[in-house]
Parts: structure tokens; C-alpha cells; sequence
């Protein structure tokens, strides 16, 4: 089964949940890993504290994997011409700096 993940918040729900599927502690997980328990639940609560090489040992860990999967291409009416106005629900900006 293929999980979409647009958030941090997302990926901690399925982190744990995972986590729970496979009947292990965080301890127990932290130890296939070789790092604490406390580490562990930092990862879940915030999974954006580790860099993508660690994110991928845990989901290896918890027998899963990274799939990244383009967009749909959206309709050909919700398209923009080239030279058109950005859509009010569009960014106006890339995100910078505090964003990140």
C-alpha cells in the first residue's frame, strides 16, 4: 500500500504507526538502529530532526521505503498559459529562509 505524506506532522503519525505494526518500542526500534529511546521518540515527534540518510535507515528498519511519485498532471483547464497570472491559490513566492 502506497501512503501519501504531504507533512512532518504526516510522516510522524506513520512513523509511529509503523512503528506499532510491527509490535516494537521505540526502544526496541532504537536498537536496530543503534541509537536511544529518547531519540526515537524525538524522530516521531518531529521527523524533520533527521536528515533523509536517517529517515531511510528507520523505514528500512521498519520494512518500508521511500517512494517518491509525480503529481497527476492537473487538467488542461486548470493549466497556465505561459505569460498568464499565477491562480490566487498559487504561490506567490518560493518559500525562503524563516519558512524553511
Amino acid at each position: 500500500m502506497n501512503i501519501g505524506i504531504d507533512s512532518a506532522k504526516e510522516l510522524s503519525a506513520h512513523l509511529k504507526a509503523l512503528r506499532k505494526t510491527h509490535n516494537l518500542t521505540q526502544a526496541q526500534l532504537g536498537q536496530r538502529l543503534g541509537v536511544k529511546q529518547t531519540r526515537m521518540a524525538d524522530i516521531e515527534k518531529n521527523p524533520g530532526v533527521v536528515s533523509v540518510a536517517q529517515l531511510l535507515e528507520v523505514l528500512h528498519a521498519l520494512d518500508a521505503r521511500l517512494l517518491l511519485v509525480p503529481p497527476p498532471v492537473p487538467p488542461l483547464s486548470a493549466r497556465r498559459l505561459p505569460g498568464a497570472p499565477p491562480s490566487p491559490s498559487s504561490p506567490s513566492s518560493p518559500l525562503s529562509g524563516a519558512d524553511w
